[in-house]
């Protein structure tokens, strides 16, 4: 994980792509700012950059590939799991068996999109600032 790396947003809704992006604005965060929307471009892009994301923001339902069928195909490679980039889920569907699935996968954290703006931004900056006081594996001591 590197502090300065990309944030990475893979979400189909274009509105809520937008509630991220500005939140993510409005916030001040420096991180450049990725969306993508499904997993399989996501994953193209993981597989093939030689970037260090700062983190991951994933919906669960998504066409093509949704966001656990992405989370197990990370698990499964060596030279992502090797890069360790936080992976959350902010996304509208939850239900007990869609948590339990996801923190099997090793998921590092998952948060039901809040309904308003607000909640949105307080959910981000809870994320955001977690993940820059974390110390992580491929973090500069």
């Amino acid at each position: 994980m590197s502090l300065l790396g990309p944030i990475i947003s893979i979400e189909d809704d274009e509105d809520d792509q937008y509630l991220i992006e500005q939140t993510i604005n409005q916030l001040n965060i420096p991180n450049e700012l990725r969306f993508f929307s499904n997993g399989e471009t996501a994953l193209h892009y993981l597989q093939t950059t030689t970037e260090q994301p700062f983190l991951i923001l994933c919906d669960v339902n998504m066409p093509i590939m949704n966001g656990l069928e992405l989370r197990h195909l990370i698990n499964q490679s060596e030279y992502l799991r090797e890069k360790s980039i936080p992976f959350i889920y902010l996304t509208t569907a939850a239900n007990a068996q869609l948590v339990r699935e996801a923190y099997d996968a090793t998921v590092q954290g998952f948060y039901k999109k809040a309904s308003d703006y607000a909640g949105m931004r307080h959910q981000i900056k809870l994320i955001i600032d977690y993940w820059q006081a974390c110390l992580h594996p491929n973090r500069e001591f």
